[in-house]
């Protein structure tokens, strides 16, 4: 089931990472202003996350399969891909509406599915194949000319994924694990923490911890987001290496933060991934600022495409961790959903500092991408495991 869904959705990754990073070339052969060629890819994304919720509930249900998902996914994309030739108008509707939504139910049918092939380890599956998301647009960045190419191709991936991927029986579980000694395993433990009890929908929609959660989403989500723009625009014509270093390093750190917070914690590898996030804004408003940006949009790109990457599998996670196995993907898909304001936060954001760019003009926009990433590294220290008391009850006389 992995190889699969990671064609599947490194058939749709380009559609976000890849139209960011060429954007400036899309508007030189449009004739486009800045805010009419990256309108698109605010509603791309607002659709693309909004699709969470519903799309795994239904397919978490039943009630939508997950071959319907993906063959209904790869006709909304390849119905968008067209848009991408003409001017702003069907690129708001196709591309925007259109693109978003198939890529959500993409995404959406992916991660669900695998996720329940692998109960033992869900969140390192997840993550790897999200990871695929994140790099498979570099060929793209390299070279613009290969759209069509890898438009072909990536409609034969999700076509190939709808042939192959099926969810798992009832209850599944793998038949090479006893799963009496993985649930006694302290390591197991260690990497996995349980949560205090199941929770509802519902009931982890009230918890403090859930609404945390989502403004970390919201907060570091609009930033990253904003990393890309910034860097495509950053220089008269596009710094290449500097983002395909970023989309490598975001893939990376999707692929590589959940077993990292297995070892050291989630919440600690949270923090330290928006801590990167913060330094490389600082590093991007000195690379907007000196006259040969390239070297110093790399290095810029390096803590920015880490930080950037693994701020979604590790919240993935530490919702499976704070509410439990039953209803997770319910829940995770409320938090993803929080997406749909990131985006057009961090375009916003772009669209503001887009104007100053090249130079130092741009800085204040920077120091506001630093303040939100940094308040949301201090936000991790808030986090609590829902329903297990903050402190112990006093002795009795």
């Amino acid at each position: 089931m992995l190889w699969p869904a990671m064609a599947a959705m490194a058939a749709v990754g380009p559609m976000q990472y890849g139209y960011a990073a060429v954007a400036p070339s899309i508007a030189r052969a449009h004739g486009l202003s800045a805010a009419e060629v990256l309108l698109p890819l605010a509603v791309w994304l607002t659709c693309q996350a909004a699709v969470a919720l519903p799309a795994t509930r239904l397919l978490s249900r039943g009630v939508v399969g997950v071959r319907v998902a993906l063959w209904l996914g790869a006709l909304l994309c390849a119905l968008a891909i067209p848009s991408l030739a003409v001017p702003s108008g069907p690129l708001l509707i196709g591309y925007g509406l259109l693109g978003g939504t198939g890529a959500g139910l993409v995404y959406a049918a992916c991660t669900e599915t695998l996720a329940r092939w692998h109960p033992e380890r869900p969140g390192v599956r997840v993550a790897l194949v999200t990871g695929a998301y994140s790099c498979s647009a570099i060929p793209l960045v390299l070279d613009l000319r290969l759209w069509p190419v890898m438009a072909g191709l990536g409609l034969a991936a999700i076509a190939w994924a709808a042939a192959v991927l099926r969810t798992p029986p009832a209850n599944w579980w793998p038949p090479e694990i006893d799963p009496r000694a993985w649930a006694l395993d302290r390591r197991v433990l260690h990497r996995q923490p349980r949560a205090a009890r199941q929770f509802s929908l519902a009931e982890a929609a009230r918890t403090p911890t859930l609404v945390v959660l989502t403004v970390i989403l919201v907060g570091a989500g609009a930033v990253a987001i904003f990393d890309v723009i910034a860097l495509a625009f950053l220089g008269p014509e596009p710094l290449w290496l500097a983002l395909a270093v970023l989309l490598t390093l975001t893939g990376l750190g999707r692929s590589t933060a959940v077993p990292l917070a297995e070892r050291f914690g989630r919440v600690r590898v949270l923090a330290a991934a928006l801590t990167l996030l913060a330094v490389a804004q600082g590093l991007l408003a000195a690379a907007a600022a000196v006259a040969a940006a390239d070297t110093a949009a790399v290095v810029a790109a390096v803590p920015a495409g880490l930080g950037g990457g693994a701020i979604y599998p590790l919240i993935a996670a530490l919702v499976r961790e704070y509410f439990g196995e039953d209803r997770v993907h319910g829940i995770h898909g409320l938090v993803y959903t929080a997406k749909a304001v990131a985006g057009p936060a961090g375009v916003g954001l772009a669209l503001l500092a887009l104007p100053a760019l090249p130079g130092s003009a741009g800085t204040p926009v920077f120091v506001a991408a630093t303040i939100i990433a940094a308040a949301t590294a201090l936000l991790c220290a808030t986090l609590r495991r829902p329903g297990v008391p903050a402190t112990l009850p006093a002795p009795s006389l």
